[in-house]
Parts: C-alpha cells; sequence; structure tokens
C-alpha cells in the first residue's frame, strides 16, 4: 500500500432509527442508518407495512371486467 493516501480507519458508533446502536470500524466518527439486524424483518422474523394485499386487489379490480376470450 502506498503512504499517505488512505483515510484513517477508526472505531465509530452507529445508531439506528430504531434506537439501537453498535461499535464498528469505519473511516466515519458517527454512522446513522435507517434499518439495521435488530430491526430488519429478515432477522426479527416480523414483517412490517407490507401492502402486499393492497396490490392484488388493485390488480384484481383492474382486471375484473377483462375477457381473454377475445384475444384468441
Amino acid at each position: 500500500m502506498k503512504k499517505d493516501i488512505h483515510p484513517e480507519y477508526i472505531r465509530s458508533e452507529a445508531s439506528c432509527a430504531c434506537g439501537a446502536s453498535f461499535e464498528v470500524g469505519s473511516t466515519r466518527e458517527n454512522i446513522k442508518v435507517e434499518i439495521c439486524s435488530q430491526c430488519h424483518p429478515f432477522f426479527t422474523g416480523k414483517q412490517k407495512l407490507v401492502d402486499s394485499a393492497g396490490r392484488i386487489d388493485r390488480f384484481k379490480k383492474k382486471y375484473a371486467g377483462f375477457d381473454t376470450s377475445k384475444l384468441i
């Protein structure tokens, strides 16, 4: 590695919007993130604000009067 061109690697604190904070290594002092492993649905097993039912209802409503027999 070349000397004097790389940023200094320090221990810094990362804080999440959920309130969790943890120590990481970075080139910045304080890091703020929106989601972390303590509040992400993949790690917690809980699902947050997913509107999959609303999307299906909109699809069915949009194509309710569509007749596929006219396509052939």
